[in-house]
């Protein structure tokens, strides 16, 4: 079985993606192999991923699969999109995040947003034909937390279709729904075409 490097450092994410590779590949997360993270310095989800995915192959001499996501809220243009993990300032908790976005969203009706993730998987740090995947999950911001499952802002997505928010779906159902999931199981398909 493949051994492929995970280009992240959130055990939350780390955990998300196993349990969809389960039977692919073996995925090694790159705490696990001492990689120095670099700084994200892309304008967008895909530049990002590229960014994790070389500098994690780079170090580790492993295929890597890397994925920068984040919330795009519309009243808020686009915001905090690929600054999601970092929205109340560099070192912010999920919780500070949750609590600026919340605050930011209280005189708007429009509530729409998005989940975005862009997917990358590259052989080498040199592939020079890198598989991207960039997918969408379409939901509302809600008023205030529900939930425990999941991390980030899914306490605060709510879905129409399942009337709930993301942390209350079961890790199984999220996996096959969300943004991450959806692009994880259209990038497999990619990879298993290649081997």
């Amino acid at each position: 079985m493949k051994k492929i490097i995970l280009a992240t450092g959130n055990p939350a994410k780390v955990r998300e993606l196993n349990a969809m590779l389960v039977g692919h590949c073996s995925v090694v997360s790159q705490k696990d192999l001492q990689v120095k993270e670099v700084p994200e310095t892309g304008s967008s989800f895909v530049e990002n991923a590229l960014i994790k995915a070389r500098n994690a192959a780079y170090q580790t001499q492993l295929p890597a699969l890397a994925d920068d996501s984040g919330l795009e809220v519309d009243a808020l243009n686009g915001e905090p999109g690929i600054y999601s993990a970092r929205y109340a300032g560099d070192n912010a908790s999920d919780e500070e995040n949750l609590s600026k976005l919340l605050k930011d969203m209280e005189k708007h009706n429009n509530r729409k947003a998005n989940f975005c993730c862009a997917m990358v998987f590259i052989r080498s740090y040199e592939d020079p034909n890198p598989i991207i995947i960039e997918r969408r999950w379409h939901g509302e911001i809600l008023r205030k937390p529900i939930g425990s499952n999941g991390f980030g802002y899914d306490p605060i997505f709510y879905l129409k279709e399942y009337d709930c928010s993301s942390a209350q779906l079961d890790p199984k159902t999220k996996n096959k729904i969300s943004h991450r999931g959806l692009a994880l199981s259209d990038l497999l398909t990619e990879i298993l075409l290649i081997e």
